[in-house]
């Protein structure tokens, strides 16, 4: 049986403000008040620390970060720093792995999956790179990063695809603390814009066919 699965989008948002509204779904989520949710958007740009981050890891100087308008913050995900902005597809699901899915590799498989799945509906192949996380093109290349956290089998944080990101924003950072490895979007891969909307889209399609889910009735999500 599939289980509902409420995908909400909220747009344009400060990180601030979406943590603050992924953090009162996980809590609603625990104490099973809501459905299943997945929270899909875009960021101001910003840059993000997760918990085994390395500060050196922003190459860039303060002085450079305000003259750009991004913002940084440590959050409480896995992984080290990366970037979100404009043009890229942030997802943070809040599900609850319990009790048919409590397997940690699978939730991160899942999603990878669902970006691979993104990538050839462009016809754009990406795949997975032994002992790296996320959907790489041509194993060098990382267009999709995951950064997750599981609190009582529920999940938040998430994963970023890159669409029509600002690349040049990357090489403020070591991006995910990898050095010898590059970063793309589609926009890059396929020379040109990509339709952000349809892009939603094709990632809603993937996120439900991925976790086998039906749409929620109405909307569940708090304000």
């Amino acid at each position: 049986m599939t289980r509902p699965l409420e995908v909400v989008r909220l747009g344009r948002m400060r990180y601030a403000d979406a943590m603050q509204r992924m953090e009162a779904q996980v809590m609603a989520r625990i104490r099973d008040e809501v459905p299943d949710t997945i929270f899909l958007l875009e960021h101001e740009p910003v840059l993000t620390l997760g918990r085994r981050a390395e500060k050196g890891h922003i190459v860039a100087s303060e002085a450079l970060l305000d003259a750009r308008g991004i913002e940084v913050f440590e959050t409480g995900r896995g992984g080290d720093v990366t970037y979100h902005g404009p043009g890229q597809i942030v997802g943070y699901p809040i599900i609850s792995l319990a009790p048919e899915r409590k397997d940690v590799r699978r939730y991160v498989h899942d999603l990878e999956e669902m970006m691979m799945r993104v990538c050839a509906s462009y016809g754009v192949t990406a795949g997975q790179v032994d002992g790296l996380i996320g959907a790489w093109i041509e194993s060098n290349r990382k267009i999709g990063a995951i950064g997750v956290r599981i609190s009582k089998w529920v999940t938040s944080h998430g994963f970023a695809l890159n669409v029509n990101s600002d690349l040049t924003a990357f090489d403020l950072i070591v991006p995910c603390g990898i050095s010898d490895r590059g970063v793309t979007s589609l926009q890059r891969e396929l020379s040109a814009e990509i339709d952000l909307d349809e892009a939603f889209d094709r990632v809603e399609q993937e996120l439900r066919a991925v976790f086998g889910a039906r749409p929620a009735v109405g909307s569940l999500a708090p304000r």
